[in-house]
Formats: structure tokens, sequence, C-alpha cells
């Protein structure tokens, strides 16, 4: 067992919580997979202390030896605790004689096993190890969509090293693989149109059906189509903005991602909390010559975020964003797509490849790896990200419009 770092004894049980504002300091909220059926809702409260800073996820609650393991702490636990049954204990504060008041409680009944002079001890998380639990990801399912290749792939990739279990969504026929060991999570893959609201909410039900439930979305489908506005060459042309293109990218871009996160948000919403990130662009946030419709659905994307984000927290939900700049080539960077940008940008193939090839506007001096962006997205996704919310994160080497 890990070090004790608290310890104490139950002196009194009942009566009413006299001050439930100032009683609710802190809470924890347990993991399902651990408790008793009459804790597997429960928050336990108590009267602020130095417990708020020192207790972590995935520490241990020992209630009269009966584990509890821990997944959030303090004012991120949004359940409506004032709908909950509730009993109040009366802790002894040790050396310094105190009693501490606070409360537990379950949505169901009073737990009758809890009696006066029944010990409850709090110890410390075991060490940080290789196999992802310093990110507390492990048992948890992500979905990831547009995962069958790309970035896509990529955070798949790192949620499942990290022992997360991923439902990898993509139109692709062609199941993807990746690389498993022993620790890995496990990895469902459903054909998903992300366009198409029956498909979504199928491969939701395929989730819950599979998983039991849904921690995280990561909403990262998107397509690129390059066009201009005008094109005095060739008035509407072959590289001129028309509605087929404006609706094929709006559709998946924007509209996509409100199915997404309207499907799994409901079910975020009825099991307590969950993340949603949102795959932006660098360019989103500055604009791109020849991809105005693409940076405009993006910044739709920062926008969703920032919206969602005000909407959601209430429910435990975080919503957070990410900007990559120039990545890596893919097998998504085709000849067809690099023709296209070049004849919007009056440059040749040759000269775009040169151009991603110098990133004389990125700091860093170089392009991003898919891995860096799959390596922040599971770190937004985890508990130690628990206060970041709205906001979009840029990972794009420093590159800006300067």
């Amino acid at each position: 067992m890990a070090k004790k770092i608290y310890s104490t004894k139950i002196v009194e049980i009942g009566g009413q919580v006299s001050d439930f504002i100032s009683a609710a300091k802190m809470l924890i909220m347990f993991e399902e997979s651990m408790a008793l059926p009459e804790l597997r809702d429960a928050c336990v409260m108590h009267t602020g202390n130095e417990l708020t800073d020192m207790i972590k996820p995935g520490d241990i609650y020992k209630i009269s030896g009966a584990e509890f393991k821990i997944i959030k702490v303090g004012s991120e636990v949004q359940k409506n605790l004032m709908n909950l049954g509730h009993i109040t204990i009366k802790f002894d504060g040790g050396e310094t004689n105190e009693v501490l008041e606070g409360s537990i409680h379950v949505e169901a009944k009073p737990i009758p096993e809890i009696k006066p002079n029944d010990t409850i001890e709090i110890y410390k998380a075991a060490e940080d190890s290789a196999d992802g639990s310093w990110l507390g990801l492990k048992g948890k399912t992500a979905i990831v969509t547009g995962a069958a290749s790309g970035i896509g792939k990529a955070v798949a990739q790192a949620f499942l090293d990290n022992g997360a279990n991923v439902v990898v969504c993509d139109l692709n026929p062609n199941e993807p693989s990746f690389n498993l060991n022993e620790t890995s999570g496990k990895v469902k893959y459903v054909v998903t149109n992300v366009t198409d609201a029956e498909s979504v909410e199928s491969m939701v039900k395929t989730a819950i059906k599979t998983f039991g439930k849904i921690d995280i979305l990561v909403n990262n489908a998107g397509i690129n189509i390059p066009c201009l506005l005008i094109d005095p060459k060739n008035p509407h042309g072959k590289y001129e903005l028309n509605d087929k293109v404006y609706e094929k990218v709006t559709g998946v871009n924007i509209k996509g991602v409100y199915l997404v996160a309207q499907a799994v948000g409901h079910e975020m919403v009825k099991t307590g909390g969950g993340v949603i990130i949102n795959m932006s662009s660098e360019s989103g946030l500055e604009g791109s010559e020849g991809q105005s419709i693409y940076a405009a659905t993006k910044n739709a994307v920062n926008s969703f975020t920032r919206s969602w984000a005000k909407e959601l927290g209430k429910y435990n939900i975080r919503v957070v964003g990410m900007a990559p700049g120039i990545m890596e080539a893919t097998g998504l960077r085709t000849l067809a797509y690099e023709e296209a940008l070049a004849y919007t940008r009056g440059i040749t193939v040759e000269d775009l490849r040169k151009g991603y090839a110098s990133t004389k506007t990125t700091p860093l001096g170089r392009s991003g790896k898919l891995t860096e962006v799959a390596d922040t997205v599971v770190f937004l996704a985890s508990d130690r990200a628990s206060y970041i919310h709205g906001v979009t994160y840029n990972v794009a080497g420093g590159k800006t419009r300067g």
C-alpha cells in the first residue's frame, strides 16, 4: 500500500449539514468500478483543511478497510448534491482537538455500514509509472474521429499507449492498424460519416455497448479543398470557390463537429462529465491564402470551443481546442492537393514544397511532428489539465502572421 497521508475516526453520524456551503470546500468522487453499489455515485465532503491540496486523483480512500479510488477532487465535481441523500459525519480532528464536519452523499440511501469509531484513511497514489499512470487515462474511453490516418491516427495511438480504450471513427472502409501490447487500451473501429446524424448516433451506441461509457471526444475529422474566392484567370473555374466545395468542407468541418459533440455530450451529461477536444488549425487563427473556406470553418470550431465551454462547464464537461500549424507530411498531402494550393498562391508545386521545407516563418525552424500534437491532446484530456477549459492551444512552433 502506498504512503498514508490522512487518518481519522468517525465520532458521530446523523443530523443535517449545518452549513452546506462551507462544508462543500472539498469534494471527492469515486471510481465507479471500485465502489460498493451504495457508493457508486457518491461524493464525500469535508470541511476545508489542508487535505484540499494534498489529495489527488488516483489516491485511495478507505472506509473501515473498503477501498475506493478517487477520480476527482474539488469544485470540478459538478453533481447536483442538493438532490442527493446524505448523512452527516463528524470526524475526530486528532491533535488539533477539532471536530471536522462533512458528509457522504449518495443517490440512493445512506450507507448503513458506516458507524461511529470507523476509521477513514487516505493513501497517496502509487508512484507514476511507464504505463501512463501519470495521466490517469488507463481504462478511460476516448472517441477520435477521422482517425484512420494523419493526426487522428497519431492521437488514437497515444491514447492506446496510455491505456485508454479508443473508438476510432472514419469513412475509410479499411480498418487501420495500431501498435498494441499488453499495457495498451483496446480499440474499436467504427466506419462513421460525421455529417450524418444517424451514422453518428449509431457510432455512439456502439462505443457505449463496447466500453460502457465515453470519457473523451476528440473532434478531429476534417477536410481541406484549396480554392480562391475569385480567380481572375479562370472565373468560376476549377479552383474558384463554389457551392459544392462550400457544402462539402463546411459539412465535415462544422456540421460534423457539432453532430458528434452533441451526441457524445448527451452521454457525458448522463455520466457526470467528460472532455471534448476540438481540432482546429493555425490557419483558423491567422487565415490562409488559398484556404479561406477551410480557415473559416476552423475559426468556427474555435467559436464552438469557447461557446460550448460556457454551456457545458456546469455539467463537468471541459471543452478545449487544438490548432496545429505546419505538420510533417502524411498521405493526406496528395499531389492533387499540392497542385490546387500551389495554383491558388501563384507558385509551382516545387516552390510549395520548398516553402514547407524551409519553415522560415516558424521560429522553431521545423515542421511539427504528429506525435507532438498527440502528446498535447492526451495531456489536455487528462485530469492533469483539469482546470484548462474554453481555450484553443496553438501547437505551431511559434508561427504567427509576423
